[in-house]
């Protein structure tokens, strides 16, 4: 799951940052259990992975990756990008990415209660483990093998990472398309809200 971004796209909104975190863990409507700025922070996650499916970019990396990995290509792709967004922070923010997780750990904490129950368990994982570990490859390989074993069918998804290394370039020069595009998205999105 791409944490990193979808953070990162939130700007400094604490509530928004709680919905847009919890996205891919509430289904269905948002309704009075996510209300406002909550749902809409859930509502601009679903948002952007619209507007990453349709995104000429993100195409591009998804048909970078082989065809074995089927549907899995964009959950990669998402992946992939959280990893580009690690490895280039400074290009894109001018807060030390460690400075940066710990700050929105504490607002992710002050909310908690607000968290579906299997977000509230994953919280150490996602914030101790899994981000700080997306800069480097073999993180992006950790993440892949442990979404592998949580998904019941059989799945193509452990050593994933090959592909991160095989297409480097390609899906580095997809993210640096992607990226600026998606900004502006979510930067229209949140002024609609103000």
């Amino acid at each position: 799951m791409n944490f990193m971004i979808h953070l990162y796209l939130s700007d400094d909104d604490p509530k928004i940052i709680v919905g847009n975190f919890m996205g891919d863990f509430v289904k269905g409507r948002v309704d009075n259990e996510h209300p406002h700025p909550f749902g809409a922070g859930i509502i601009l996650h679903r948002g952007i992975d619209s507007f990453a499916q349709q995104h000429p970019a993100f195409s591009r990396s998804r048909h970078r990756l082989a065809d074995r990995y089927g549907l899995y290509r964009g959950v990669m792709v998402d992946l992939f990008f959280d990893h580009f967004i690690s490895s280039e922070w400074f290009a894109w923010s001018a807060e030390p990415l460690d400075v940066w997780l710990l700050r929105t750990r504490e607002i992710v904490e002050r909310y908690r209660s607000q968290l579906p129950e299997q977000l509230q368990t994953l919280l150490p994982v996602i914030f101790n483990d899994l981000l700080p570990s997306y800069r480097e490859v073999e993180g992006i390989g950790r993440a892949l093998e442990r979404m592998s074993r949580r998904i019941r069918r059989p799945n193509p998804l452990a050593g994933g990472e090959q592909e991160l290394v095989a297409h480097y370039e390609g899906l580095q020069d997809d993210f640096r398309r992607f990226l600026p595009d998606v900004i502006t998205y979510a930067n229209r999105y949140r002024a609609c809200l103000s």
